[in-house]
């Protein structure tokens, strides 16, 4: 893709080895290539990617743009550019999107975005992607990060002021379907920004507003709408990101940031339910559902301390808070009906979720000693989470308030053992504490009185790894890394049905601690870079998501994921490279509690196996082009309805550098497949959810900087 001036941090995804093969093209000849170092600021010590033991991959504010100009949709985006994420489900809500089949820990400059008490699966729409500079990607459990980095941890960064004392942009676009066009479905998509550098002073200011009109499948049909879960069709969202920073002097800094984002639904349609058997998906029509439109509107605040010389070591200390309310559909689910409202069947009524909470992050890394072979790194963390999840329309209880306070110690070394091994190690102390007020279910859970409680959660958990590297530009790496998370308490809290319930002796609430192991190698040489790993999770007592008569409820259970995660990119020449990644995952599960994973993992739990082929092309100062491919294969469940037939999406983006801005044009679903998500064919067996995908859509825009 077309360059811009200003800098921008590049990486790869890296690894393996040359193959000598007869090209029909020519390569030019080009200089060993090295492992890149890029500092990953997820990993709390600051790993740079070639000393990392785990697969890391840094995706660049280039990447990123690529990709929005494709879609707009956050789900979408990681999707296309991490081939180990659940394939999209399109709505507003992500529940069963998973990194390597376990839930990631989303963060935004390393303040946490999901929601201890109870996780709603929008933790990915808490801002818009036009305000992030990259994308950290560390994959498997992670013992850094604490709570909730089971899966792995996906840190967005946004973001920083650049150099001169007035940096703006514009850029504006707009997306249609190519299948019956008309004003309904236009979608259309503004940014402005504006920063700065004045002396000691640095600031940014930020704007986005996207206005999504209506999606159509492959076939001209409106895609359905999800009134309870929320979904991005028919909605509007803006995002406010104000920074503002001082360097005190030249080894002491201060920021403060705060991002505001909202993302409401406008209501203009309802569903209509399809049938699987014959394979019609749901679609919509004109009409206003009952209720208040499902959103998200959340505000997440930081104040970042950095001192690269206190005492001889870097410190870094950050506060943060976020104030999150998700509100869903209403529906009349037999979950809500309560005679003393209406009569059975006929109570409209809907869940919201309300989260605060604040915390702390101390980090102090000393890097010199042992003649700078050994890094050690240490701190502490605090938590405090305070949320809850009520009945909007009738002001009932649903998930009594909860409050969630944590303290963790953690300490990492990494020690340079020989110039060709390095050795990483960790501990992570967890000492946390949840605290419920007594509180009485839904009359559809009995109306039971539950008693309230405290539990504590105390855990230790570890992590070791090693990366060896025998020549230059080849590694070796293998780790093991613990996961510390607790499971959703709001599902448990609210599916109490019998009498005589206690907080404190719930065994549902018990910690979920992943064990995760993964080997590989990575490389460049030459044209050439690639990665290869292995990768394996375990819990005893793992967090199935199952759905029970419409109700999503969670199984404890022991769980086995284990895959193969691999990467190749060769460039052909200056000008254009080709990159090509594979992905298998495999999950199952112990049904009948005798030891033995004898189930399969539903699309609730495990993503389908993906390749996912990219060429990216300079073809003159002028024009550059982005094709992207991705093949999800066919994969079946113990559950027979669930059967997952999979599907090929090609996506195609062309730039053109005018002598003032740039042009864009992008088509995503270029060849129209017609093909249901994966969640819909594999998660879940119900009509009113049965989604087709987006058919063909083209977008235009326009980009300035000044």
């Amino acid at each position: 893709m077309m360059k811009r001036l200003t800098s921008r941090a590049r990486t790869r995804t890296l690894p393996l080895l040359a193959i000598a093969v007869p090209l029909p093209f020519t390569v030019y000849a080009q200089e060993p290539a090295q492992l890149e170092t890029v500092v990953v600021s997820a990993t709390r010590s600051n790993i740079t990617t070639d000393k990392s033991p785990q697969t890391v991959q840094v995706i660049t504010q280039e990447q990123i743009e690529q990709q929005l100009s494709i879609s707009t949709n956050a789900s979408d985006v990681l999707s296309n550019l991490i081939p180990s994420y659940t394939p999209s489900r399109g709505k507003l809500t992500g529940s069963g999107e998973t990194l390597r089949g376990r839930t990631p820990l989303i963060l935004i400059d390393g303040v946490p975005q999901s929601n201890p008490i109870r996780p709603t699966g929008r933790e990915v729409h808490t801002i818009d992607y036009s305000m992030l500079e990259r994308i950290e990607v560390i994959q498997g459990a992670n013992a850094v990060n604490g709570l909730g980095a089971t899966g792995g941890v996906i840190n967005l960064v946004t973001k920083r002021p650049e150099d001169g004392t007035l940096n703006q942009h514009i850029d504006v676009q707009m997306t249609m379907p190519t299948e019956r066009v008309d004003g309904d479905g236009l979608s259309l998509r503004t940014t402005y920004g504006l920063n700065g550098r004045q002396g000691a002073w640095d600031y940014l200011l930020s704007l986005s507003y996207d206005d999504q009109g209506t999606y159509r499948d492959a076939k001209g049909r409106l895609i359905g709408v999800d009134n309870t879960q929320g979904d991005m069709m028919d909605s509007r969202s803006y995002d406010v990101l104000a920074k503002l920073g001082y360097q005190i002097d030249g080894k002491q800094r201060l920021q403060m940031s705060v991002n505001r984002y909202r993302i409401k639904n406008n209501a203009d349609y309802l569903s209509v339910t399809g049938n699987r058997q014959l394979g019609i998906p749901t679609t919509s029509r004109e009409g206003t559902p009952p209720g208040s439109a499902p959103r998200n509107d959340v505000w997440t605040s930081s104040v970042n301390y950095q001192n690269t010389d206190f005492a001889g070591m870097e410190l870094s200390v950050m506060a943060f808070n976020q104030e999150f309310e998700g509100l869903f559909g209403a529906t009349n689910t037999a979950t809500f009906q309560d005679v003393r409202f209406a009569p059975l069947g006929t109570l409209y009524d809907q869940s919201r979720s309300v989260a605060s909470k604040y915390g702390s992050k101390v980090t102090l890394t000393k890097s010199d000693l042992m003649d700078r072979r050994l890094k050690l790194t240490g701190g502490f963390d605090t938590l405090f989470d305070k949320g809850k999840q009520d009945l909007y329309g009738t002001g009932r209880t649903y998930v009594p308030e909860s409050k969630y306070n944590n303290l963790s110690l953690f300490g990492q070394a990494e020690f340079q053992l020989t110039d060709a091994l390095t050795v990483h190690g960790g501990v992570r102390r967890e000492d946390a504490e949840l605290k419920v007020g007594s509180y009485r279910t839904l009359a559809a859970n009995n109306g039971v009185l539950v008693e309230g409680g405290k539990i504590d959660f105390k855990d230790t958990v570890y992590n070791a790894g090693l990366v060896y590297t025998p020549v230059k530009g080849l590694s070796l790496f293998g780790s093991y890394s613990e996961g510390f998370g607790i499971p959703d308490v709001g599902r448990t809290l609210r599916s109490i049905n019998q009498p005589g319930q206690r907080i404190d002796n719930l065994s549902a609430l018990q910690p979920i601690i992943t064990e995760s192991k993964e080997v590989g190698v990575r490389g460049a040489q030459g044209a050439f870079d690639g990665s290869l790993s292995y990768f394996q999770s375990d819990s005893d007592l793992g967090a199935r998501v199952t759905s029970v008569g419409g109700v999503f409820l969670t199984a404890r259970e022991k769980t086995r994921i284990q895959g193969v995660d691999a990467s190749v990119g060769f460039k052909i020449n200056p000008q254009h490279k080709v990159k090509l990644s594979y992905v298998h995952t495999r999950g199952r599960y112990d049904s009948d509690e005798n030891g033995s994973l004898d189930a399969k993992l539903d699309g609730l739990n495990v993503s389908p196996d993906r390749v996912v082929a990219s060429w990216s092309a300079d073809w003159s100062r002028e024009v550059s082009t982005y094709v992207q491919v991705q093949h999800a294969f066919t994969r079946s469940f113990d559950e027979s309805a669930k059967h997952f037939s999979g599907y090929t999406l090609v996506d195609a983006a062309l730039r053109y550098q005018l002598p003032k801005g740039e042009l864009k044009f992008a088509i995503a679903n270029l060849f129209n497949e017609d093909y249901i998500t994966y969640y819909s064919q594999s998660a879940l067996v119900e009509p009113d959810r049965y989604f087709a995908g987006r058919g063909r859509t083209l977008t235009i825009g326009y980009s300035l900087y000044f």
